[in-house]
């Protein structure tokens, strides 16, 4: 990779770092690429972000990004997302999955953030989740009385046949 291209990728990283509500730092060593492709699939269906990334150009984009407290070695694989949830979802389900696959570091909220916060964000429902459990708090008395009502016409019809 030649100079011009390493400065026009840590320019586009550091814009979607810096826009990004969760950076999840992960450790894929010895990952096959079917692996790997699975672990990019389930990321695209939530609209994050994953890529390899040399650490000085990480460091630097990171940097660049106002987020220098990360600190991380090794090989690493950067995944990344504006929903918070759905990084830490899609991390935490596939080291699940995958026992090579580890959870090194993270920065979510403005702060580094320990593998423990990380998967329990994971567990978290997420906010299409909570739309969907409210609904049905809300639907269940209009619910109930129209099974009452249904109810009362059947007894009547009872009573009158």
């Amino acid at each position: 990779m030649i100079r011009s291209e390493k400065a026009k990728l840590v320019s586009e990283l550091q814009e979607e770092f810096s826009s990004s509500e969760a950076i999840v730092v992960c450790d894929f060593k010895g990952l096959s690429v079917k692996q790997l492709e699975i672990l990019r699939a389930s990321a695209k269906e939530k609209e994050v972000n994953v890529q390899v990334i040399k650490n000085t150009l990480a460091k630097v984009a990171l940097k660049k990004a106002g987020i220098e407290a990360l600190d991380f070695r090794d090989t690493n694989i950067f995944v990344w997302g504006k929903d918070q949830l759905a990084v830490t979802k899609v991390v935490a389900k596939f080291e699940e999955t995958n026992n090579l696959f580890k959870i090194k570091t993270a920065y979510i909220e403005n702060e580094v953030a320990s593998v423990e916060k990380v998967v329990a964000l994971s567990k978290m429902p997420s906010r299409d989740e909570l739309i969907a459990m409210l609904l049905q708090v809300w639907n269940a008395p209009l619910q109930n009385f129209v099974i009452g009502l249904n109810a009362l016409k059947e007894k009547k019809a009872q009573e009158s046949a």
